[in-house]
């Protein structure tokens, strides 16, 4: 079923609710700056996953940027 936007689709479906609710708080904050992109379940959880993806993305920068500093520093 098709919502106007995510605060809609919890709302009203019960099981999105579930869901949302079962997420951890900061992944809650994200989607609600999605606020007005969300208006299925389907919709959610892809959001969800693209969320999961680009958090695993800038985890996995930071530790590069890390590395190659750290790397740099003892080679001078």
């Amino acid at each position: 079923m098709y919502y106007n936007n995510l605060q809609d689709l919890i709302y009203n479906s019960s099981s999105s609710r579930k869901y949302f609710l079962s997420l951890p708080v900061s992944m809650q904050l994200s989607l609600h700056e999605s606020n007005d992109y969300i208006h299925t379940s389907a919709g959610l959880h892809a959001h969800v996953e693209a969320i999961k993806q680009y958090n695993h993305a800038v985890e996995i920068s930071n530790t590069f940027n890390f590395n190659f500093i750290s790397a740099l520093k003892n080679k001078f």
